[in-house]
């Protein structure tokens, strides 16, 4: 039987996740191995270097730059605050002294009586990764960050913006609902919403206004992701956008969440979960992700990368136009390479939709729709 490997759109109510947190530089390690954390436990930090000020001293007090030394009244190490006098030249009998002063606070890193400068650091930025999600430490990559072993549900959309947010579960709407602004509430702030059908622009709005820190729907208006962005999205690269994290798991349009993701997020709901919008569509396939942490961290399951075979009966999703987003069964994996419209060959796939129509797809338009 023919078969094809193709990313994988999860849908699983239990899996067991490994989940690297690293620094953007090197920095220290927070934690240790087998720690059970909870996902705003801090597992790695840094710190970002600070702003360089560069000052010509020399210049400054008109002298030669091999008489720094003896004009500055700090050295270096020292630590300097905003406007506090760091240099000084004698004056003429004592009087009309020159005086420089910092201009930031910082540490004095370099006195040069070569070039006349010196230079002031400005306090470095600390910054600190958390867990993400609860789990347990499975491994510590020296200086760099550690990785997060846990069991829970798991849930990728189809597309997302916005980072990494946690929050409480709320749903509010059903898959054949619809959603009103009245139904998002003062208490839904700093929540993760669930609208199981249609996310209606007015209704971000008001998620916006109200201080709603995540939503997932079922479809999405693309004019309205380009309002949201303030520009066309084009190739699909997300993650880094501030605001409301939003995931859509089915696609563009006025579509339904599929029944299978609305109960497993309804069996959450109140539970505290984990959701992170980026994306990326072409190389390296990276899918905005849900997970809901409810197994034991005691007694977690070998990690088990899911099948990602696709193969007859397989169940699976578009993910490149014209039919983008929509969800059928593959019937047959023809062996030999087909032409397409645009003159290309490539290996293809017959794909059986829910109206019963069918369609010849490039397999590299595929994902296999991996559910228990």
């Amino acid at each position: 039987m023919s078969k094809s490997f193709t990313p994988g759109l999860k849908i699983l109510k239990k899996y067991t996740i490994l989940k690297d947190r690293i620094l953007p530089l090197r920095g220290k390690i927070r934690t240790k191995i087998d720690k059970v954390v909870s996902s705003d436990d801090i597992v790695a930090s840094a710190n970002i270097p600070g702003n360089v000020k560069m000052i010509n001293i020399a210049n400054k007090l008109n002298i030669e730059s091999n008489y720094l030394n003896q004009c500055m009244l700090v050295k270096v190490g020292d630590s300097v605050s905003e406007g506090q006098i760091i240099a000084q030249n004698k004056g003429l009998f004592g009087l009309f002294k020159t005086e420089v002063k910092s201009p930031v606070v910082g540490e004095i890193t370099q006195i040069s009586e070569i070039t006349g400068q010196v230079v002031i650091s400005e306090p470095p930025d600390p910054i600190e990764v958390d867990a993400y999600i609860p789990g347990k430490v499975n491994k510590i990559y020296s200086d760099e960050g550690v990785q997060i072993k846990s069991s829970g549900t798991y849930i990728q959309g189809i597309i997302g913006i916005g980072g990494e947010k946690k929050g409480k579960l709320r749903v509010l709407s059903n898959p054949s609902g619809s959603i009103s602004e009245s139904d998002i509430s003062p208490d839904c702030k700093d929540c993760i919403i669930v609208v199981g059908s249609f996310l209606d622009y007015s209704i971000y709005q008001k998620a916006k206004k109200i201080g709603v820190s995540g939503i997932i729907a079922g479809g999405f208006n693309y004019n309205s992701l380009s309002k949201i962005l303030g520009y066309s999205l084009g190739v699909a690269i997300t993650g880094t956008e501030r605001g409301i994290t939003i995931i859509v798991t089915e696609g563009f349009g006025n579509i339904k969440m599929s029944q299978k993701t609305y109960d497993l997020l309804l069996e959450n709901d109140k539970n505290n979960i984990s959701i992170n919008g980026s994306t990326q569509i072409r190389a390296g396939v990276l899918r905005p992700e849900v997970f809901i942490h409810n197994g034991n961290l005691d007694e977690l399951d070998e990690y088990n990368q899911a099948d990602l075979i696709i193969e007859i009966g397989s169940k699976v999703r578009i993910i490149r136009e014209p039919y983008f987003g929509e969800i059928g069964e593959v019937v047959d994996l023809p062996h030999n390479l087909q032409k397409m419209e645009s003159g290309t060959l490539t290996r293809v796939a017959k794909i059986l939709f829910n109206d019963r129509s069918s369609k010849i797809i490039p397999r590299t338009n595929l994902e296999v729709i991996l559910s228990d």
